[in-house]
Parts: C-alpha cells; sequence; structure tokens
C-alpha cells in the first residue's frame, strides 16, 4: 500500500460498520490481547512502539511492531481528527455484537445497558468498566454507533473483550429471563448483596435519566446513595459505582490475620 492511500483509508474506515478505528497503543493492545482481527498497525515512531510493546504489553511478544508500518510523523497527523499520543494508530474488523443474544447468554453475569448515551467518551468509559467487571456485555440505545472512534478511544479497545451492541427497539427487553433494574434517583437504595447476578442494569442519560417507556418496562428501580444535594453522578461513575459495589458483595473478603 503506498503511503498516500493511508489518508482515504483511514478517513473511509471511520464511516465504515465492519472496520474499527483504533487510536492510540492501549486501543491495538487490547483489541489483540481480545483475539481481533487486526488489519493495519500504522506508527509514526517504530523504536516507541517496541518500549510500549515491551513495557505495557509483554505478552503479546513482538506481534504489534512485526504488524506495524512507519510513516513519517506528518502524514500520520493526518490518519485521525486527534492524533494519538502514543504513535500508533490502527484498523481491525469489529466483532459486533448481537443484543439479543446478550440478553440470552446464560452466565451469571450482569448485562449493562446504556439509554441513548449522548458523549462517545463517556459511552466508551461505560465499555471499558463493563469490560474490567467481566459482564456479559453492554447494550446501547439511541443514535450513536457504539463502535464510533470516539468510543473505541475512551474503551481503550475494550470492545474485543466482550459483545458490544446497539438494540434498535426497547420491545426486545419483553419476556426476559433476566431482571430489569433500572437505576434512577428515585428507586429503592443499591444493595449490593442483593442485586442478581444475571440483571440487566439500565442507565440513563446525567440530564434526562431513563425514559418512561424503558422504566415502565424496568422490575424494579434502585438508586445510588449519595449527599443530599448531589443530583447525579457521570454516567460511567455511576457504572463503575455499581458493578463494583456488586463485585465486592459477591466476593467476601478474608479476614486480616
Amino acid at each position: 500500500m503506498q503511503d498516500g492511500s493511508l489518508i482515504p483509508r483511514f478517513g473511509r474506515a471511520r464511516r465504515d460498520p465492519s472496520l474499527a478505528v483504533l487510536e492510540g497503543f492501549h486501543p491495538l493492545k487490547h483489541a489483540l490481547r481480545f483475539g481481533a482481527s487486526v488489519l493495519d498497525v500504522i506508527t509514526s515512531d517504530m523504536a516507541e512502539l517496541e518500549r510500549l510493546s515491551a513495557e505495557l504489553a509483554p505478552d503479546l511478544g513482538e506481534r504489534p511492531t512485526a504488524m506495524a508500518r512507519e510513516v513519517e510523523p506528518a502524514l500520520f497527523e493526518q490518519l485521525a481528527p486527534l492524533t494519538p499520543a502514543t504513535g500508533v494508530i490502527a484498523l481491525a474488523e469489529r466483532r459486533t455484537g448481537d443484543p439479543v443474544a446478550i440478553l440470552t447468554d446464560r452466565r451469571a453475569a450482569p448485562v449493562i445497558l446504556l439509554e441513548d448515551p449522548r458523549d462517545l467518551g463517556n459511552l466508551g468509559a461505560c465499555v471499558r468498566v463493563a469490560a474490567a467487571a467481566d459482564t456479559a456485555g453492554v447494550i446501547t440505545t439511541g443514535s450513536h454507533d457504539p463502535w464510533h472512534p470516539d468510543a473505541l478511544r475512551g474503551a481503550a479497545g475494550l470492545h474485543y473483550a466482550m459483545p458490544v451492541a446497539r438494540l434498535e427497539r426497547l420491545r426486545a427487553l419483553e419476556g426476559l429471563d433476566r431482571p430489569l433494574l433500572a437505576l434512577d434517583p428515585g428507586g429503592e437504595p443499591l444493595e449490593p448483596a442483593a442485586l442478581d447476578p444475571r440483571a440487566v442494569l439500565a442507565f440513563g442519560t446525567e440530564r434526562y435519566g431513563l425514559s418512561d417507556e424503558l422504566t415502565a418496562w424496568a422490575d424494579a428501580r434502585v438508586s445510588i446513595p449519595m449527599r443530599a444535594g448531589v443530583s447525579s453522578l457521570n454516567l460511567a461513575t455511576s457504572v463503575a459505582a455499581v458493578l463494583f459495589a456488586w463485585r465486592l458483595a459477591a466476593r467476601p473478603v478474608s479476614p486480616l490475620s
């Protein structure tokens, strides 16, 4: 491939529903670690890529550098709206999840449902938290593509660690064998130890919360205990608070000797 063709290739990839643009070393690292089909790796500094690989992903061996092609910094800066500070950008095939398959997964692991998330970086941060907590997957509604490059950057490429999909109609939530719990400031205080490990945990936007339609589908409403006067939490912070409260409650800590 000629260097001059990289600019239109990466530009088209940002609009291609079959491709993922991985901006930075961490998204590339996680994509490779979780078995993504990586098509192109471009770097502006091969020596720096070698250093990052050795320091941050020794488990991958020489795979990142073996796949990479070095280009001039001036060209590299034209491959993304925000130039990755780590000097690497890549293209991979998407691993688009099926929302119905996520909802019917038999694992004792929760599903995160984000209703119409507005900020792509925040959406990505939710994916990152959900992957760390080993959930069954993340489902979004609304117009935003959960695999948008900005969401992938916010998730550090952890879309490849579990299924991530967009749900077109809330009707798919009907008849679930998973309880649907709506996170709502007016709900009952969260009791992490009582959370069903197969729950669908539904989060709305910071400004508007969950829609009346989705709340009507919910089996229960629960709230995150907060100091009086604090109206809401950042979306990813809310997801993190609930998931890790659940994980810690489900895994009792041994007493210190």
